[in-house]
């Protein structure tokens, strides 16, 4: 075939490249985009339907907008693969999510108009973008790509609500790629939308307009009276939008996998005065059979074959899913109890909750604000609401736990899943902040169990003793070694670790020379430093399960003046529990510790990574921590 190109992808340096290939070139290239995006996050994982949906709807912009003079923001970033592919990152896209490679999300530091990663941001940083380029005389454009999904957050909306400016340069693509957000009447409306939004429609309008404003005197006056009389047309046959009403003009819907009536309707929406809303219908994992049959299965995913797609998830626990049956057996017998998310219903584990009990089951969309909210009102009229939303995604409520929960003194849990450092999402996704901030919520509990069996009993503790509590755990499943020796106690448990042969008896009377207290999934990591030091040194270790308000009560006497007080915290440094408890050893005159070193994060800023990556630039595989203690404690002997 005339023009034909087996890899037109890789002479794609820069968007500009794309201007002078012909339409058949510019449909092989959609396909190898999409084989590039499907070959790399087989490998590497990442999203992957959305990514597939939007490859025309991201060409079209390339092609009909001069990025990077005018400036591109995707919402939440799930639909970027291919615009790192065509703006020179195809070289780096094999390193997609991994440790020192390029970001899942767009990221400024790969020079994108706007970072993203939490969503319904992108019409408030678009807006902001536009109204600065309106300041500085630019005539350059801003186009928002925003997912259907987020237009059930607020933001979007309070955004909205300031896109009504004149000669705003500012395009809102909506990528509907689920359900029809504005109503559509009947075969009339459709045709109407399908003539509208055709390049013939478009050339016979302006050419009229031309036509018309040539008439000496009367000219204007007929183009004002022909848009009228369209209006009014419209309003009889085609109900008005909910875009219109708030001022923007409105396209659509096009279909996403149309190229040519893409760029013709994204050329018409640039001619607008306005901000310019365009709707786009795309379909979740376009191209690829496995994941147009499961697009949710395909939304986000680890690595699998290509061949073969994801098999469906294994049965084997996992903190979420644990989680899901801990909601079910207590909702059984407990009709009180209700469950909330925000879009989140898989991933929190709540499916089978929603199965079980769907009276008593509400996902409220990527609104995390109102599910709070809405937990809370539950709460005042004597329900027992448990909200599962992701540590990063809490990040939205603070506002709300504390106005709308604890000043009002309403008893409310929690569940924050994804807690700690998470590999691939990377920086907008990691669960390290919720200790150092929640803490500072008026009688908030934190719980942050290790083991299944800890969740369980803390979940039993919240349901029975109602208050504002958190629960927060890690992705994935409950690490494996030996816990055997932990002594349990009511808020914590602690195991020692001794040089020397010494019965259990006698543990009480010896003082161990480092005690070391940590909490969560990286309590491993703790044990299996001790393991390279006890030859060495007496140990004790503590793990703490409530782990606010720290129950001192139980925890000070077990430090007994040691040599080092070693924290260990899979959360920032800044406010965290590290802290918390060093405080309170500085304040007992009782305690008086030789050395005490906290070791948490103290650069957040952390891009994506495999979890052994991100450990190893925090200091905190075993290896390190053990090399650490050691010469804390040498110094101290010396």
């Amino acid at each position: 075939m005339k023009g034909f190109k087996l890899t037109i992808l890789n002479d794609i340096l820069s968007p500009q490249d794309l201007k002078s290939l012909s339409r058949t070139d510019l449909d092989n290239l959609a396909g190898e985009l999409r084989s590039r995006i499907l070959e790399t996050v087989s490998k590497n994982g990442g999203h992957l339907a959305s990514n597939l949906g939007i490859v025309e709807t991201t060409l079209a912009i390339h092609l009909v907008f001069d990025a990077p003079d005018d400036q591109i923001v995707f919402d939440v970033g799930h639909q970027c693969y291919a615009h790192k592919l065509l703006t020179g990152r195809q070289q780096q896209f094999n390193t997609l999510r991994q440790w020192q490679g390029i970001s899942g999300f767009t990221n400024r530091n790969e020079c994108d108009a706007f970072g993203a990663g939490h969503s319904g941001t992108s019409v408030s940083a678009a807006l902001g973008l536009a109204m600065a380029n309106q300041l500085d005389g630019k005539q350059h454009y801003v186009v928002a790509v925003v997912g259907d999904g987020s237009f059930t957050n607020g933001m979007i909306y309070e955004a909205l609500n300031n896109c009504n400016k004149k000669n705003l340069r500012l395009i809102i693509i909506l990528n509907d790629n689920e359900m029809s957000i504005s109503e559509n009447v009947g075969g009339l409306s459709n045709y109407l939308s399908k003539i509208r939004n055709s390049q013939n429609y478009f050339n016979l309008k302006h050419h009229t307009q031309s036509v018309l404003h040539r008439i000496p005197l009367v000219g204007e006056g007929l183009i004002k009276g022909t848009r009228k009389f369209k209006k009014q047309i419209k309003k009889r046959v085609v109900a008005e939008n909910f875009f219109e009403h708030l001022g923007l003009d409105y396209l659509g819907p096009v279909d996403g996998g149309d190229l040519k009536k893409l760029e013709s309707v994204l050329s018409e929406a640039k001619s607008k005065q306005n901000c310019c809303l365009v709707h786009v219908h795309t379909v979740k994992g376009k191209g690829y059979q496995h994941a147009e049959e499961h697009p949710e299965r395909y939304h986000s995913s680890g690595p699998f074959d290509l061949s073969k797609g994801i098999e469906a998830k294994p049965s084997g626990d996992t903190f979420s899913a644990v989680f899901g049956k801990i909601m079910v057996a207590a909702a059984n017998t407990n009709a009180s109890i209700c469950a909330i998310t925000a879009a989140m219903t898989g991933g929190t584990g709540l499916d089978k909750f929603s199965q079980a009990h769907p009276q008593r089951f509400y996902d409220v969309g990527i609104a995390e604000e109102h599910a709070v909210t809405f937990a809370a009102g539950l709460s005042a009229n004597g329900k027992t609401p448990v909200c599962a939303i992701y540590s990063t995604f809490v990040q939205r409520v603070y506002d709300q736990l504390i106005h709308d929960a604890a000043i009002q003194k309403l008893p409310l849990i929690m569940a924050l899943d994804r807690c700690g450092l998470v590999p691939g999402d990377g920086i907008t996704h990691q669960g390290i902040y919720d200790c150092s901030y929640l803490c500072s919520i008026p009688g908030i509990k934190i719980y942050s169990p290790e083991t299944y069996d800890e969740m369980k009993m803390s979940f039993a503790t919240c349901f029975e003793n109602k208050s504002l509590a958190v629960i927060r755990y890690p992705k994935g499943a409950e690490k494996k070694y030996d816990r055997s020796g932990f002594i349990k106690l009511k808020g914590l448990s602690y195991q020692d670790f001794f040089n020397q042969d010494v019965n259990r008896a006698a543990h009480q009377t010896v003082k161990p020379e480092i005690v070391m207290v940590t909490y969560g999934r990286i309590t491993e990591n703790a044990y299996d430093a001790i393991a390279l030091l006890r030859a060495t040194y007496s140990i004790r270790l503590i793990k703490l399960v409530k782990v606010y308000p720290l129950d001192l009560s139980e925890m000070l006497p077990l430090l007994q003046q040691p040599e080092l007080v070693y924290i260990l915290e899979e959360g920032v440094k800044s406010g965290g529990i590290g802290e918390k408890l060093a405080a309170a050893i500085a304040q007992d005159e009782q305690i008086n510790p030789g050395k005490l070193r906290i070791r948490a994060i103290e650069n957040p800023l952390m891009e994506q990574g495999d979890l052994t990556s991100l450990y190893d630039c925090c200091g905190f595989l075993p290896g390190q921590i053990a090399t650490e203690i050691a010469k804390i404690v040498e110094k101290k002997t010396a």
